[in-house]
């Protein structure tokens, strides 16, 4: 097929990042990654390729950004090799393909519960560019965690020569997950956006705050009886520090889940209102919610609706003795 690559690095060394297109820094992020992990004598190619595939009916495929001049200049300031863009004729040339990837329960579940199929368009046109791109590494950001838990499934579960690596979420100074949707938002509806990141954070903090204090009850053990003689002697403050000292414990899923969504609730009253789809605290193999005593690596995982945009952000949490 013409539009196979071929690569003139040596093997294990070839690197690629999928995107749709309409870069921004996130994706630079991504491109750099696999330039520092591949070397300067590696190959690194950038994809760009709006899958038709893993639109659903009403969502943005007409009006989703289309900007490759410009992309070409980003991936080539962030250090790919070559840029290959396909057109909808060369990855489907028979038109929507008879056979398909299925992305089995957990892509049925929150981003596939809320999009049908989605997840199915995804991976089938990830293992297309795959093997038209033959690479020792694929780079994928953790914005799109449940695409990357469903991707890094696929190859697993059907032997693909590939290794793929994860890539923090790069944010905006607003603290904004970098979307490509982004440019679809006014600057009022910006500014409900924020509540998604906001929410996470309050999350992250009301953990990090618990976990302090209960790294304090066991560096200084206290009870309930020395808050009690304190409080006696009039030291109310101190008293409730000791209380709280030897009170403390783990936060778990309910508190997190509570901390996030009180954020997400003020803005669904805001002008414009944020209009939530999920708030999830689930478990990254399987993305099912998580209980409330559950210990190890959770994913917080938001999604919501501000104006005519949809966007999608998370965290990772940490939860029992070693958080």
């Amino acid at each position: 097929m013409g539009y196979v690559l071929e690569h003139l690095a040596a093997p294990g060394h070839t690197a690629v990042v999928m995107t749709m297109g309409a870069l921004h820094e996130g994706h630079a992020a991504l491109i750099r990654a696999a330039r520092e992990r591949v070397g300067t004598k590696g190959f690194v190619t950038v994809t760009v390729f709006v899958n038709p595939l893993q639109f659903g009916a009403g969502e943005d495929l007409d009006r989703y950004p289309r900007t490759l001049d410009a992309d070409l200049t980003l991936a080539e300031t962030a250090g790919a090799d070559i840029v290959f863009a396909p057109s909808v004729a060369e990855i489907y040339p028979d038109g929507e393909p008879m056979v398909k990837l299925t992305a089995g329960p957990m892509g049925e579940r929150l981003e596939g519960a809320s999009r049908p199929g989605h997840f199915d368009g995804m991976l089938t046109v990830v293992a297309k560019l795959l093997h038209l791109t033959r690479p020792d590494l694929a780079f994928f950001g953790q914005k799109d965690v449940q695409q990357l838990a469903l991707i890094r499934r696929m190859v697993r579960d059907l032997n693909l020569p590939v290794e793929i690596v994860g890539v923090d979420t790069v944010r905006e100074e607003d603290g904004l997950a970098r979307s490509s949707r982004n440019r679809y938002l006014s600057a009022a509806e910006r500014d409900t956006a924020l509540a998604l990141s906001r929410a996470l954070f309050a999350a992250q903090d009301r953990q990090a705050a618990q976990q302090a204090l209960l790294a304090r009850a066991e560096a200084t053990p206290g009870n309930l009886a020395r808050a009690a003689a304190l409080s006696a002697l009039g030291e109310a403050r101190a008293a409730a520090d000791a209380a709280a000292v030897a009170q403390a414990a783990p936060a778990g899923a309910a508190a997190v889940r509570a901390a996030a969504r009180t954020v997400l609730d003020d803005a669904a009253r805001a002008n414009p209102p944020l209009v939530l789809d999920y708030l999830a605290l689930v478990d990254p193999a399987t993305f099912t919610e998580v209980p409330d005593d559950f210990e190890g690596e959770a994913v917080l995982a938001v999604a919501a609706k501000v104006g005519a945009t949809r966007l999608i952000d998370n965290t990772r949490l940490r939860f029992g003795a070693t958080s």
